[in-house]
């Protein structure tokens, strides 16, 4: 039996469960899911925006798998920290979600058609750079709560439209049998955004699944579920966002694709809220040099926006 720890949020559990279902079909290893609170999870009068909110989401969780309560852990891949912590590894990266984000409203805008004063809900700065950017009418708020939360503001008029990762809206309504909420029972319409108007969080989409370092059985098992060509691009971008830095200062995005000559594309966008300022940039490197690439194309994005 597979002890898989994870948040308690509803998306959390739908994707932890669908890994372990992953993991059983795979290996024929059972698994249970234990679910917990994080101190993020606890902390609901933090800021939007707090420096450390990312590692707040997943302390718990990595505790409990250092700790031996659990054997393995399930994160959502963009909201770990980029400095390792010692004694865990990454061992396993499944097959990749749609890493695009998606924007949900009552009529059905795209980005093009929202009308120009639209109200439109992320605490994201690094979205609310780039829907500024194309449309700097729009009224970009800050929204909290959980996806489900965060669409019923939409139904409910509380915002015209609210941007989010498309992963998570398939993870969360998947059929109940995969532990997911089902049809999305809203009066709510999407439309994905593609990365030319809104590029996606590093590891946007991606799943890690988190293990000691010395449980060498574990870790043989969920090498049955590692996705090579999602590993070396999540390597990519992962490496671009821990070069530049990032942090509440900095909007980062990144998006790695294997190119049809068996090369990593790598696509890179930092701004300064502040100054409302954005680059973007494009690089292609060798397959197996994704760390190399994703510093490469930090280092020129950050003497872009610097310059």
């Amino acid at each position: 039996m597979l002890r898989i720890a994870t948040r308690r949020s509803a998306l959390a559990q739908a994707q932890a469960f669908q890994t372990g279902r992953l993991l059983e079909q795979r290996t024929g290893t059972p698994f249970e899911l234990v679910a917990m609170a994080t101190s993020g999870d606890l902390a609901v009068d933090v800021p939007v925006g707090a420096v450390d909110v990312k590692g707040m989401f997943v302390d718990t969780i990595r505790r409990a798998v250092l700790d031996g309560e659990c054997d393995l852990a399930v994160h959502s891949y963009k909201d770990l920290p980029s400095d390792p912590t010692p004694g865990l590894v990454i061992a396993a990266v499944p097959e990749r979600e749609d890493p695009r984000d998606i924007l949900i409203s009552r009529a059905g805008y795209a980005l093009a058609t929202l009308p120009p004063t639209a109200t439109v809900g992320t605490s994201s700065e690094r979205r609310r750079l780039q829907l500024l950017r194309a449309a700097p009418g729009l009224q970009v708020l800050p929204i909290r709560g959980n996806l489900d939360t965060r669409l019923r503001k939409v139904a409910d008029g509380e915002f015209d439209a609210v941007v989010v990762a498309y992963a998570g809206l398939r993870r969360l309504y998947s059929p109940p049998e995969a532990r997911g909420l089902g049809p999305l029972d809203l009066p709510l319409k999407a439309a994905p955004l593609e990365p030319g108007e809104c590029l996606s969080a590093a590891a946007q989409g991606a799943i890690a699944v988190e293990c000691r370092a010395d449980d060498d059985d574990t870790l043989a098992r969920c090498r049955a579920i590692d996705h090579q060509p999602t590993r070396r691009t999540v390597t990519a971008e992962r490496a671009l966002l821990a070069r530049f830095g990032g942090g509440c200062l900095a909007a980062v995005a990144a998006l790695c694709r294997p190119t049809a000559a068996g090369a990593l594309e790598l696509i890179g966008m930092a701004g300064d809220p502040g100054r409302r300022r954005m680059v973007r940039r494009s690089w292609q490197g060798p397959y197996d040099r994704p760390v190399e690439l994703g510093e490469g194309l930090a280092d020129e994005l950050r003497a872009a926006l610097d310059g």
